[in-house]
């Protein structure tokens, strides 16, 4: 069977043994907007749960839009022009509006990637700032949540008048799916409150998973740090496996994302019959396979279809490389991950971006990992504790030779962006 997994810009076609294959498990279809940049209209226009934008504008002296960084293909070239028009026509002046990308604790997004990311005449034409989630000094304290999490944001958004945000919504490792309140919390959120909400008390929780809500505690507890920073309106849209625009809502930062998670629930959720021995996935390409940081989601992605034991084979491009500093430093400091996890458990150890660890400490507990990529050498992956391939197809040979004659195996081309389960 001929497949293609979608790595780095360009995919990777792969020959895999028709007769083992479960899948491909896809996205479900739906049919795209044929007119996206009217419905987006509309919906300002028309919000859920919340009075029109353009009435929330009226009188404002000034605005801060959140978006979201390179690492979520958010369409911002449509959803920012209208919602711009919308500010502007009400009467905040073009100086008065902030476009801050909501960094989270990744990397500035600069020139190209500005332009990439909203457009060159947004890009150069208004204020555009990155959020600096290691620097104390650009954010409010807003109090401790009853859970005893330090809540500091970025005070360019707790300051303004008036405050939106932007996003997407699709499945979340953590905290079961993306966009509304995630978009102020990680992505506008100081590390000082970041290392508390994403640190093992939260993350251990079986219910802080992919397409979990209810009782999620990652997500209640930054729905209600989002709701301490304040939010007046969002815009969230929903993607199909080409990153066509499906859905969009506009409004109240609860009933809106909830209307978006129940839309994409149903597009997104794939049953298998039982768990299989091998998966195949991605990481769902660029932007999100750029680095062995953000790969972790194809892997987590995967965990709920394979066995006990099984094999997850991850095909993704790491162009960027491993990741942060200290990410890379978890790997250095840390000769197994039965000593990572022994550390962090305690109260004495953290390093920024050991959350990621942690989730792939999940994986590995599970099942073994073969990564195959062009963009980090065998020896560089060895020490980020999983194995290497030099193809796909010959990992899935190695892995038939493991399991024998009747293993099965799934296929998973969009990675993350499907949520496969066990019927």
């Amino acid at each position: 069977m001929h497949i293609t997994l979608e790595y780095g810009k360009t995919g990777l076609p792969v020959e895999l043994p028709d007769d083992r294959i479960v899948g491909p498990l896809e996205i479900r279809t739906a049919p795209p907007l044929t007119n996206p940049e009217q419905v987006i209209v509309d919906a300002l226009a028309k919000p859920i749960g919340s009075r029109p934008l353009a009435e929330i504008a009226r009188g404002r002296r000034n605005a801060c839009i959140l978006v979201c960084d390179i690492t979520r293909p958010v369409p911002n070239r449509l959803i920012l022009p209208p919602l711009l028009r919308t500010l502007e026509e009400q009467g905040i002046a073009r100086r008065d509006i902030l476009i801050l990308v909501a960094t989270g604790l990744h990397r500035p997004n600069e020139g190209a990637e500005l332009d990439e990311m909203l457009g060159a005449d947004i890009a150069r034409n208004y204020r555009v700032e990155n959020h600096h989630g290691k620097v104390r000094e650009e954010h409010d304290y807003l109090g401790e949540t009853p859970n005893g999490v330090p809540v500091w944001i970025d005070s360019r958004y707790v300051r303004a008048d008036l405050k939106i945000t932007t996003g997407l919504i699709e499945p979340h490792l953590m905290a079961g799916y993306s966009g509304g309140r995630k978009v102020i919390c990680p992505g506008i959120a100081g590390l000082d409150t970041v290392k508390v909400w994403h640190g093992p008390r939260f993350l251990e929780h079986p219910r802080a998973d992919c397409g979990c809500v209810e009782g999620n505690p990652v997500h209640e507890e930054n729905t209600r740090i989002a709701q301490m920073a304040g939010c007046d309106f969002i815009v969230n849209v929903c993607l199909d496996g080409d990153r066509r625009i499906l859905w969009v809502g506009a409004g109240d930062m609860i009933e809106a994302w909830h209307a978006g998670v129940r839309f994409v629930e149903g597009v997104v959720k794939v049953p298998v019959s039982e768990a299989c021995d091998v998966v195949v996935t991605s990481c769902a390409g660029y932007p999100l396979d750029t680095t062995f940081y953000q790969a972790v989601k194809g892997m987590t992605g995967a965990l709920p279809i394979v066995k006990q034991g099984g094999t997850i084979i991850l095909a993704a491009s790491l162009s960027e490389g491993v990741g942060s500093p200290e990410f890379q430093q978890l790997m250095t400091d840390n000769p197994d991950l039965k000593t990572f996890m022994l550390r962090i458990m305690g109260k004495d150890y953290f390093v920024m971006d050991q959350w990621q660890l942690e989730e792939l400490a999940k994986v590995v507990a599970r099942c073994r990992v073969k990564v195959v990529s062009q963009g980090l050498s065998a020896a560089t992956l060895q020490k980020c504790f999983v194995e290497t391939a030099p193809s796909v197809e010959q990992a899935v040979a190695d892995s038939l030779k493991e399991y024998g004659p009747k293993a099965r195996i799934a296929v998973i081309p969009k990675g993350p962006y499907v949520l496969p389960y066990v019927a």
